[in-house]
């Protein structure tokens, strides 16, 4: 018994030592693997992160630029990275990531050559957040859900056009400020339908008059009109009921509540369920307001 342990007592050390090197070679394998881009050249790191963007690999755009950062810290190939791995944020989805490198780059560096892009971006990434997973869910209608980070896109652009409006951002900038106005317009005519619904007659005419003090010339302008005008013939202001159908009449005779065919509601049921949604005018309520869109 005592020969047979000493004769595997070298066995199990050579056994063991085998392990350890083993372990050891895949450890350094690993960590060269890791470490493949350690140390090389700022402009080697930005070609290969760039060719990954035009390749449309958003996620490994965005590390490998991320990498190409944490090795140069400051240069112009640095100050592009950021500005390029914002951009992958946004392309991928990552809106509120977007968001706060842009937030990051604009305090660092005020006056860049490209500011007016980093707005125009962060115009594009807040018009999308919280919106991407809804609509693909839900079909969310824009104008059916929290308005305030489409309202800070909307200041992004503005600061766009205000500041830089000989850019090449500032007219597309310009468009989706009016595509904008009217996703406000069309929520409150949401707003207002839902008070018309309820027979709150006052309140449905007060957010039409919102409306069109608000966002004057917008896309909606004369189905607030036509909310005034059937809100003052049920509370009996018979005037101002008629001054509404004489707009309509000037301005867009073919309203289809001209003809008592506006507003329609899909379930008359759901008047009674006080979290029901209307149903809104840009999903086909009205005719004439989407033949005007198009």
């Amino acid at each position: 018994m005592i020969r047979r342990s000493l004769l595997s007592a070298p066995v199990r050390l050579t056994a063991l030592l085998l392990v350890l090197v083993f372990v050891a070679t895949g450890c350094h394998r690993g960590d060269k693997k890791k470490d493949a881009d350690e140390g090389a050249p700022v402009e080697q790191l930005y070609e290969k992160s760039h060719k990954l963007m035009e390749g449309g690999n958003w996620s490994g755009a965005e590390t490998s630029f991320k990498r190409l950062i944490a090795q140069y810290p400051y240069g112009p190939y640095t100050e592009q990275a950021m500005i390029e791995s914002a951009y992958a944020q946004y392309k991928a989805g990552k809106n509120d990531d977007a968001v706060s490198s842009i937030d990051r780059f604009i305090r660092t560096y005020p006056t860049h050559r490209n500011i007016a892009y980093l707005y125009y971006l962060r115009g594009l990434a807040n018009g999308n957040r919280d919106t991407v997973f809804l609509r693909r869910v839900w079909s969310l209608d824009p104008s059916r859900r929290d308005l305030s980070t489409p309202r800070q896109a909307y200041a992004d652009f503005t600061i766009v056009t205000e500041r830089y409006p000989n850019s090449r951002y500032a007219a597309d900038a310009r468009q989706r400020m009016i595509e904008l106005r009217d996703v406000f317009a069309q929520h409150e005519l949401d707003n207002a339908l839902y008070y018309a619904r309820r027979g709150a007659w006052v309140s449905a005419a007060g957010r039409a008059n919102y409306l069109l003090e608000t966002y004057p010339q917008s896309a909606f302008q004369y189905d607030a009109v036509a909310v005034l005008g059937e809100s003052y013939t049920h509370i009996g202001n018979k005037t101002l009921a008629d001054d509404a159908r004489r707009v309509l009449e000037l301005n867009q005779p073919d309203h289809p509540w001209l003809t008592g065919d506006w507003p329609k509601y899909p379930w008359m049921i759901r008047k009674l369920n006080p979290f029901a949604g209307e149903k809104s005018v840009a999903t086909g309520q009205s005719n004439a307001t989407m033949s005007r869109r198009k």
